[in-house]
């Protein structure tokens, strides 16, 4: 009978109230709230969907109170300074005291256990450099008619819509206050990315956002039209991101507004889809043919695309396609599969794709193995939020880095993990105006500038006591990681790093993925190569 002492309680309670009213007029209040709990274990009786609610009337809210609050409860009481669910509560704090420009100096030593496998560092020099300048710059597209001069920590992907206005308005307004870019995201280029007048790197889906025909396909001319725009700094192709790698995605369209149907050139009153796989090319060889158009349409700006890494031998395919055509991106964008600002599903968000670090070392040896790495640049993306971060990839072959979710960190994220519920309490993940109204954009555009400020102020000094002048100079040498509780390793020991040119000579690279699927891998398909179908083949037969 416990289970229902609530409820029977909750009657009993009412009914004893009501007595009482008669004498106390004040205990109404009691009434109301005493017959409002018997009238909800009522409901929860004769309801069948929940036999929860059903076995335990009244008390089963609790419970579900509960759950709704226990990430919140987890975040906030329950999980260390150092636990990364997926931002720790250090990495957090670091954001935050940089986007105020606060002191972000720790007290009594680290939190990190120096001692623990996967443990990283940067080794200092006896010799520590001096430099004043902290812009670090890489230019892009040293061969195109337009190249660009971009800082090595950039703001990644977050299009409009899945952004608020007030969000991109203070990320553009940084972007520009510090000189660095801010990526559109695949939504296109809104009113709002336009405002502050800061450099875009335009991002272009599956949905050819802003620039497609009626069905979906892409059109040429408005391309151009909004290609060849002054604050456009870069045109990036996208093939596949870290949150939902080979998934499409779709705004339904109760969610879809008069502004970003206009951004992205769709139709009211439908469902905005982002297809799976692009209509505009098929295989690595028209991937390439692509780049090339846009390059050529944009008038000579850097062109080139991004990628969550998949398929080794897809990838390989490209890499063959620009070898054999001479056709070449200038840049690549590796997305990590622990990437991803809104929503995706659970297995894709857990188990689909290759991490930043496997894919950034992968796309990194390919060009070096076929002799192209001096001409194409890579950029990075992958839960960087600090200055070692950026080390830490730019030693691994990367030359410049994105930030996605440590932007959102500055612009005030709480990680309340709301973003796909249009209820984001800070306003940045929403597109309900009674939210992102309540969003300072001046404050949050100084925010954002300060954060990309200090964190290149604080790779400054990493630089400075490793004896380094600037981050094109870090190598997989410079940083160590700890592989067990008696083995340190360098990066450059920890991962094989190819010899320049071995792919084209016939030499063993000394790397499994490359002996499997390089030699066999197609420039004309996105397909499995002949050894992966012959070893399918075995297992069923």
């Amino acid at each position: 009978m416990s289970r229902y002492t609530a409820y029977a309680a909750s009657i009993a309670l009412a009914f004893g109230a009501l007595a009482l009213a008669q004498w106390h007029p004040h205990a109404w209040w009691a009434v109301a709230v005493f017959a409002g709990l018997a009238l909800l274990g009522t409901l929860d009786m004769l309801q069948r969907k929940s036999t929860l609610r059903r076995n335990f009337p009244i008390l089963a809210h609790f419970r579900y109170g509960l759950e709704t609050i226990g990430p919140e409860m987890r975040q906030y009481f329950i999980q260390s300074d150092t636990e990364r669910v997926p931002f720790s509560r250090e990495q957090r704090a670091l954001i935050y005291q940089r986007a105020k420009h606060v002191n972000d100096v720790r007290p009594f030593g680290t939190l990190q256990d120096v001692y623990g496998v996967d443990y990283e560092w940067i080794n200092h020099s006896m010799a520590p450099a001096e430099v004043a300048n902290h812009d670090f710059r890489i230019t892009i597209g040293e061969d195109c008619a337009q190249p660009y001069s971009a800082s090595v920590f950039n703001i990644s992907a977050m299009s409009f819509g899945a952004l608020s206005a007030a969000a991109i308005r203070a990320l553009n307004g940084g972007a520009k206050r510090g000189g660095f870019y801010h990526d559109t995201g695949e939504g296109s280029i809104s009113p709002y990315h336009r405002e502050a007048g800061g450099d875009l790197v335009w991002e272009l889906g599956s949905g050819y956002f802003g620039c497609r025909n009626h069905d979906g396909s892409f059109n040429a001319q408005r391309f151009t039209e909004q290609a060849r725009d002054a604050q456009v700094k870069m045109i990036e192709v996208k093939l596949s991101q870290g949150a939902k790698p080979g998934h499409g995605g779709v705004l339904p369209a109760a969610k879809l507004s008069a502004e970003i149907a206009a951004t992205r050139g769709v139709p009211m009153g439908q469902d905005c889809v982002s297809p799976a796989r692009h209509s505009a090319f098929s295989t690595p060889l028209e991937l390439l043919q692509f780049v090339a158009h846009l390059r050529e349409l944009s008038g000579g700006k850097p062109t080139g695309f991004k990628l969550a890494l998949g398929h080794p031998w897809e990838w390989f395919g490209i890499a063959k396609a620009m070898h054999e055509s001479g056709l070449l991106p200038d840049f690549i964008v590796v997305d990590g599969a622990e990437g991803g600002t809104g929503a995706a599903p659970a297995e894709f968000v857990d188990h689909v794709g290759v991490p930043m670090h496997e894919g950034l070392m992968l796309v990194h040896n390919t060009l070096v193995g076929v002799g192209l790495r001096d001409r194409i640049k890579i950029g990075a993306a992958g839960k960087i939020t600090s200055a070692f971060d950026i080390a830490r990839t730019l030693a691994m072959g990367a030359d410049w880095c994105n930030a996605a979710r440590g932007y959102m960190f500055a612009l005030g994220c709480i990680q309340s993990l709301n973003c796909h519920t249009n209820r984001c309490p800070t306003g940045i993940a929403t597109q309900d105006p009674s939210r992102w109204r309540h969003l300072d954009v001046p404050d949050k555009t100084t925010r954002v500038f300060e954060f990309h400020d200090n964190t290149l102020r604080a790779l400054r000094d990493l630089l400075c006591a490793a004896g380094l002048s600037h981050p094109d100079q870090l190598g997989p040498e410079h940083i160590l990681r700890r592989v067990s509780p008696t083995e340190v390793r360098s990066l450059a020991a920890r991962y094989r790093y190819l010899a320049p040119g071995v792919l084209l000579r016939g030499d063993d690279p000394g790397h499994a993925v490359f002996r499997d699927y390089w030699d066999t891998a197609r420039s004309d398909a996105f397909m499995p190569p002949a050894n992966v179908l012959e070893l399918r083949g075995s297992k069923a037969s």
